[in-house]
């Protein structure tokens, strides 16, 4: 799933729970990120109200919305300090008024709901794709390489697949 592809649909029956974790990020992220990273807090609630039966259904939404933040944080490395925009944890913590270790958990527990792991191409902000090699590597005849270094055919069935995130410009041969 590429940032191009991510849904924000959810069943109507998850539509209130889903508007209100979304506001609640949304809200953090406008402070404290941008809106890269909103549109994935968005995208990552919306996968989780899919879910059946939805875990956002148990639990407090400032602890699902600040667990979702860090999730996404984790994967675009929102908390190296050399990177613009990034946040502090205790800056997370502070403004949803939860502890570290709450929210670590929580970010835990939905990482691993939705099997994400670092540099998770699925959910990297759309201006990181470029510099995240997880979103360009592709499996071809067993070796595995970095697709904007493979021939276009090979470019273009791994696009055509959703194996990479878009067409890389063409290059001379």
């Amino acid at each position: 799933m590429q940032s191009s592809t991510r849904s924000e649909s959810v069943p109507n029956a998850m539509k209130e729970t889903y508007e209100a974790i979304a506001a609640l990020t949304d809200a953090f992220c406008a402070e404290h990120l941008n809106e890269e990273y909103a549109q994935v807090c968005r995208s990552m609630t919306a996968t989780l109200a899919r879910k059946r039966p939805s875990p956002l259904l148990s639990g407090k939404m400032p602890t699902w919305a600040a667990g979702i933040v860090h999730a996404v944080g984790t994967v675009n490395f929102a908390f190296d300090k050399s990177l613009t925009p990034h946040i502090t944890f205790d800056t997370l913590a502070s403004h949803f008024g939860l502890s570290k270790s709450t929210i670590g958990n929580k970010s835990k527990a939905i990482r691993d709901t939705l099997k994400v792991g670092l540099m998770d191409p699925d959910w990297t902000i759309p201006s990181r794709i470029d510099s995240n090699p997880m979103a360009w590597m592709i499996s071809f005849n067993g070796f595995v390489m970095d697709a904007r270094n493979a021939p276009r055919h090979i470019q273009e069935a791994a696009f055509a697949k959703g194996l990479i995130p878009y067409l890389p410009a063409p290059r001379d041969e």
